[in-house]
C-alpha cells in the first residue's frame, strides 16, 4: 500500500503549524487595529453595545425574563393614565401654548415655522405623555432594571473570558499629568438631583420640541452620565477620587462624548430604558479596551507619552481615545 497520502498529510499537518504562529499574529493584528478605531471614536460603543443586546440571546433573553412583569405592569398602568387623562392634559397644553406663543414659538400647527402632520397642541400633549409614561415604567421596572444592567456588565465582560484578575491597578499613561480642579458643574449635573432640576424644571419648555430638551439635557449630562457608566470599571480598579478625575480629565473628549451619545439615547422616551442596559454593554467593552492599553503601559510595550507643550492638556481631535500627539506612539 502507498504511503504517499500520508506523506501529504503528514506534510500538510506541518505546513499548518508553521502557519499557525503568522496567523496568530494577523489574527492579533486586526483585533489591535479594531480596538484602535474604536478607542478613537468612543461614541461607536453605544452602537455596538445597543447591537449586541438585541442581537446576543444570552443578553436579551435574561434581560426580558428580568423585566417582563414589572413592564406588562407598568404599561398596564401608563396606558389607563393616558386615557384617563389625555383630554385633561390636551386642554392644559392648549392653555399654556395658546397663553405663551412668543415665548414658545409655536403656532397652531407649526413648530418655528415647521409643518406637522397634527396640531402642535396634539403633538406636545403626546410628548408629555411619553415622559409621563416612561416615569411609570421605571417605578415599575427600577429594581429589576438594576439587576438587569449589572448582569449585562457582568456578561459582557465574562464573554470576553476576562476575571477580575484581568483588571490592574492604575497607570498613568502621561508623563505630565493634568492638573484637575477640585469641584465642576458637570458633575453636580450629573448626579440625581442636579438631572432632575435640569431635565424637570429648567429644560420644560423645551421639552415641547422634537428632541431639542433631549439633545441640551444629553450635553449636560454628558461627563455625568459617562462617570456613572464606568464606575464599575473604576471599581474593578480600585482606583482612587484623585485618580478617576485624573483618567478622566485625560480622556475628556472621549467621554464627552461618549456620555453625550449615551444620555441622548437614554433620554427618548419609553426606548430610552432599552438603552440605559444596552449602554451598560458598550460602557463594559470600552473599559475592557481601555485596560488593555492600561497593560501595554504596564508591562513597558508603552512608554508614558509627553504632551507637546506643559501647557497643552487638552486632547487633541485626532486622539479622541485619550491621549496627547506623540510620535514614539504605538498601536495596540
Amino acid at each position: 500500500m502507498s504511503t504517499e497520502p500520508d506523506k501529504v498529510t503528514r506534510e500538510s499537518e506541518i505546513a499548518m503549524k508553521r502557519l499557525e504562529p503568522e496567523d496568530a499574529l494577523a489574527a492579533a493584528a486586526r483585533a489591535s487595529a479594531v480596538r484602535q478605531e474604536r478607542l478613537a471614536f468612543p461614541p461607536i460603543y453605544v452602537v455596538v453595545g445597543a447591537y449586541r443586546l438585541l442581537s446576543d440571546d444570552k443578553l436579551y433573553i435574561p434581560t426580558w425574563a428580568k423585566c417582563k412583569h414589572g413592564f406588562l405592569r407598568g404599561a398596564v398602568v401608563g396606558l389607563g393614565w393616558a386615557a384617563l387623562s389625555f383630554n385633561i392634559q390636551l386642554k392644559f397644553v392648549e392653555i399654556f401654548l395658546r397663553n405663551s406663543p412668543r415665548v414658545t414659538g409655536l403656532a397652531h400647527d407649526s413648530v418655528f415655522g415647521y409643518q406637522l402632520p397634527f396640531t402642535v397642541t396634539t403633538y406636545a400633549t403626546l410628548l408629555l405623555l411619553s415622559n409621563q409614561l416612561t416615569v411609570i415604567l421605571r417605578f415599575f421596572l427600577s429594581k429589576n432594571m438594576r439587576i438587569a444592567r449589572d448582569r449585562a456588565w457582568e456578561h459582557t465582560v465574562r464573554s470576553r473570558g476576562k476575571g477580575p484578575e484581568f483588571w490592574g491597578p492604575y497607570v498613568e499613561e502621561y508623563a505630565v499629568p493634568p492638573r484637575v480642579e477640585g469641584w465642576r458643574w458637570e458633575r453636580w449635573v450629573g448626579g440625581y438631583f442636579g438631572r432632575f432640576i435640569v431635565t424637570r424644571v429648567i429644560l420644560f419648555p423645551l421639552s415641547f420640541y422634537p428632541f431639542v430638551g433631549i439633545a441640551v439635557g444629553a450635553y449636560l449630562k454628558a461627563i455625568g452620565t459617562a462617570r456613572h457608566l464606568h464606575r464599575r470599571y473604576f471599581e474593578a480598579k480600585k482606583m482612587t477620587s484623585d485618580q478617576i478625575a485624573v483618567f478622566m480629565e485625560e480622556r475628556k473628549l472621549a467621554y464627552r462624548s461618549f456620555g453625550f451619545a449615551a444620555a441622548l439615547l437614554e433620554g427618548l422616551p419609553i426606548i430610552g430604558l432599552l438603552f440605559s442596559i444596552s449602554n451598560r454593554v458598550g460602557a463594559a467593552m470600552w473599559a475592557h479596551d481601555l485596560e488593555k492599553r492600561q497593560h501595554a503601559f504596564a508591562s513597558g510595550e508603552l512608554k508614558p507619552m509627553t504632551p507637546i507643550s506643559s501647557a497643552d492638556i487638552e486632547l487633541k481631535s485626532t486622539a479622541m481615545a485619550g491621549s496627547w500627539q506623540n510620535g514614539d506612539r504605538k498601536t495596540i
